[in-house]
């Protein structure tokens, strides 16, 4: 007599849990399940790019704008529905549930930007990109390069920048230049940044894009971009400056992290949770030596170690979503929560893809997709290696080496 199947999959706990959560819940999870799943598991082992269509059908159920403010076209929701929604089209493919971000591009923008591009970021019809790493500047920001030269009528960008992901289809590109010669002895100082409105499919004039050869993360591309004296108009310009009261470029940037760090760990967690929940299935289905192998213990504690990590996870990540919803944000514990999560993430995925044997080690399951893109979530939107810099600074004095 076959065994029922369980299901693995988490509910919200009592403490978060209302009625509009478990329906926002319950709609992204059927959309992942019903919608991404089935075209992750088709076009990621071919590289191909994340349909149009199913593009119109996010923006149908406003996933580009759970963030916007409803007076914008937005949903109006907090970062708690934010990770929510994530963590289930993580699980079913990262990349889906990094395309949501793109709306937000036009949220760092100037008040007079912002009133005409976030309606339409939030319907899905202005999606951005942001350049600011750079080849020799990686997660330490203020050592970037790249210059923007005032000319008439506005500036003009010179410099290399890397990872520029979703730059070739994006509506605008966020550049982090430099307005001032770089002062070793004061290197956060003239770090300002510019947006270069420009068609889907195409670079801006004066920009040129070579595609990074990456390992995963497909569904779309990852970009090196080159800047050789790129025009940006005066109102190009993000931020204002004057006399009194300079733009902090560099601090803006610094403090925009926070909600990413969620979101990345949220990415992690969906990846993680994918994993586990075929490895459930998959060990009850798959027999050695006359049993299914979820009757042998070193599976069946594979499996309570991948939960409970991932639910350990999962609980700091409500929390610290709930402090920032409630204005009691805190940098550091979103370090500790991306650091513990995409660490969590790469052993899960691992484990899921021991479990499976062979079979793991193939494109004919999605754990080798999911063992890949967690291996990202360690590096992007700060390394753990940063992570775990950030959070020692606030532990202990500080340190000359840096």
């Amino acid at each position: 007599m076959a065994r029922p199947l369980v299901d693995p999959r988490p509910k919200i706990p009592s403490a978060y849990r209302t009625e509009e959560r478990e329906a926002i819940q319950e709609l992204a999870r059927d959309f992942a399940m019903r919608e991404v799943l089935p075209v992750a598991n088709e076009l990621d082992p071919e590289r191909g790019i994340i349909p149009d269509a199913l593009r119109r059908k996010m923006s149908d159920l406003g996933f580009f704008g759970i963030l916007i403010p409803e007076d914008m076209g937005g949903l109006g929701l907090g970062v708690f529905e934010y990770a929510l929604i994530t963590e289930e089209l993580a699980r079913a493919w990262m990349s889906v549930a990094s395309i949501i971000t793109r709306s937000g591009v036009a949220a760092g923008l100037d008040p007079s930007q912002r009133a005409e591009i976030l309606p339409r970021a939030a319907r899905g019809e202005w999606l951005g990109a942001f350049a600011m790493s750079e080849p020799g500047a990686g997660s330490d920001i203020a050592s970037i390069r790249t210059r923007a030269d005032k000319v008439d009528g506005g500036w003009v960008i010179n410099g290399q920048k890397m990872w520029c992901t979703f730059a070739d289809q994006a509506d605008g590109i966020v550049v982090v230049a430099r307005t001032t010669p770089f002062d070793p002895a004061n290197r956060h100082d003239g770090i300002r940044r510019f947006i270069l409105h420009k068609t889907p499919g195409e670079f801006p004039p004066g920009c040129s894009g070579t595609a990074v050869r990456k390992i995963g993360y497909h569904g779309w591309h990852t970009f090196e971009l080159s800047f050789n004296d790129c025009f940006v108009p005066e109102d190009g310009l993000i931020g204002y400056e004057t006399s009194a009261v300079p733009d902090r470029g560099f601090k803006r940037v610094a403090e925009g992290m926070l909600t990413p760090r969620i979101h990345t760990a949220a990415r992690s967690i969906g990846l993680a949770r994918g994993a586990l929940e075929d490895s459930i299935k998959y060990v009850q289905e798959r027999e050695q030596f006359g049993h299914p192998i979820a009757d042998f213990q070193n599976a069946r504690f594979k499996i309570a170690s991948m939960a409970s990590e991932i639910e350990l996870c999962r609980a700091l990540m409500y929390e610290i979503a709930t402090d920032v919803d409630n204005g009691e944000a805190s940098e550091v514990r979103a370090a500790m929560l991306k650091y513990a999560a995409a660490e969590m993430s790469e052993r899960v995925t691992s484990e899921a893809l021991q479990l499976h044997g062979g079979a793991g080690y193939t494109t004919d399951f999605p754990i080798e997709r999911y063992w890949r893109d967690a291996r990202l979530t360690k590096i992007f939107e700060g390394t753990s290696e940063i992570m775990q810099r950030l959070i020692s600074d606030r532990l202990l004095p500080p340190t000359p080496f840096r």
